[in-house]
């Protein structure tokens, strides 16, 4: 009976060791599973996960414009005042629906290129006002329809998955011919996804064409976006700092006067990639601008939350699930003796003429989808684990210590 009851107690700890090495043993593969799949859907190629929604998003992405309408013009042009100025939006436009065309494979490099068409449609619903409403504002052209960006050329993941989505030439070009050195490089990706398996570490890179250069986000936060965790990732204040605060921003400093001297910041010249139009990039509001910029300017209020940019990342697949990119269109205006209106000017102003939020956010569909296809799965498998490794140890244990106690006892 003594060698029954043993036996019994030695097979449950051997079934509770058994339980806790497959738990551990389960660590591993099941990781090693998941990575293969992921890496599998990631790469750009028809029949992917990734694929399927890169070629058109499924995710509806609106941009909304608040225009910066001019109070008191007749004062500026006569008495060089502070332009008063008082936003009206938003304008609300749906963005980005039309698929991307020329999609060409290239075996040789692994790569995929493609040329994005831009679109616009007017959402009045989402709007203040009609697209007909009139403002005192400088005459700034924007035309969207009938445009496109590109061409791009982007590294498909079929050699690397590291590389997927990372861009390897604009335009046929790895360098913009804007700027001086390295900040005149194609970086990244184009912020709609980036290579699976983010950390929180990673400084995470990637190109605008609206900005004319390439940026980066750093991490911030944890979110829970419908069920799904997700890394925020959002653009520093670092990145819009002068040279003085920040020398790797050296190369977008390209004049010395308006910059005074390179110690102003938050804005940015791009008068280069604009055909000479003295237009400069900001933050709404001019959020992190050094005082000076908008020194002329009443009317502002800057705020992070309304005003910066995030970008919300799934980080084993890397796919932006939900975003806001925010930025702010300004001109440069001077004195001028050749222009009537500009001739009594005696100051430079940088003039906000507008600025956007340009938004997006998985559907409840598609976050029920990827739940259940990704986050669902793997939870469940880590669930798993924890349930063997946690059972089997406390059954080895407890076996094992009846055991014991049971040997120290003398069979009557």
């Amino acid at each position: 009976m003594g060698c029954d009851r043993n036996c019994g107690l030695i097979t449950g700890a051997v079934i509770g060791a058994v339980l806790a090495v497959f738990g551990g043993i389960l660590m591993p593969v099941g990781d090693m599973l998941i990575q293969k799949t992921i890496k599998k859907e990631v790469v750009l190629e028809e029949g992917t996960t990734a694929f399927k929604n890169w070629v058109k998003t499924g995710t509806e992405i609106y941009r909304q414009f608040w225009i910066f309408d001019v109070q008191n013009p007749q004062e500026v042009m006569m008495n060089s005042s502070n332009i008063q100025v008082k936003q009206r939006g938003p304008y609300t436009y749906r963005v980005r629906f039309l698929a991307k065309e020329n999609i060409t494979q290239d075996p040789k490099d692994n790569t995929i290129s493609f040329l994005q068409p831009n679109g616009a449609i007017f959402e009045p619903s989402l709007s203040v006002g009609t697209e007909a409403d009139n403002f005192t504002v400088l005459n700034l052209a924007v035309a969207y329809n009938n445009t496109a960006d590109g061409v791009y050329k982007v590294f498909n993941g079929k050699d690397s998955i590291s590389k997927v989505a990372i861009i390897d030439t604009y335009k046929g070009k790895r360098n913009l011919s804007y700027w001086e050195s390295y900040c005149d490089m194609v970086n990244g990706t184009d912020a709609a996804s980036f290579p699976p398996f983010v950390e929180k570490s990673q400084v995470l890179q990637f190109f605008s064409s609206d900005i004319c250069r390439s940026i980066y986000a750093v991490f911030e936060s944890d979110v829970n976006l419908k069920g799904i965790p997700v890394y925020r990732f959002v653009l520093p204040s670092k990145a819009f700092a002068s040279p003085v605060q920040n020398p790797d921003n050296h190369c977008f400093c390209t004049e010395k006067i308006i910059s005074k001297n390179c110690t102003s910041y938050g804005v940015l010249d791009i008068s280069k990639c604009k055909e000479g139009k003295p237009v400069y990039i900001s933050l709404p509001h001019f959020l992190y601008a050094s005082p000076d910029v908008s020194e002329t300017t009443d009317g502002l209020n800057p705020n992070e939350e309304e005003h910066r940019t995030y970008l919300d990342i799934e980080p084993i697949t890397g796919f932006t699930l939900q975003f806001a990119k925010r930025l702010q269109v300004n001109l440069l205006v001077k004195p001028s003796n050749k222009i009537q209106v500009l001739k009594r000017l005696k100051r430079n102003y940088i003039v906000p003429i507008l600025w956007l939020n340009e938004t997006g956010t998985i559907g409840d569909e598609k976050a029920k989808m990827f739940r259940s296809q990704v986050t669902g799965k793997i939870n469940l498998l880590g669930l798993i684990e924890m349930i063997l490794l946690s059972v089997g140890v406390v059954m080895f244990v407890a076996f094992m210590i009846s055991y014991c106690a049971c040997r120290s006892k003398p069979i009557k």
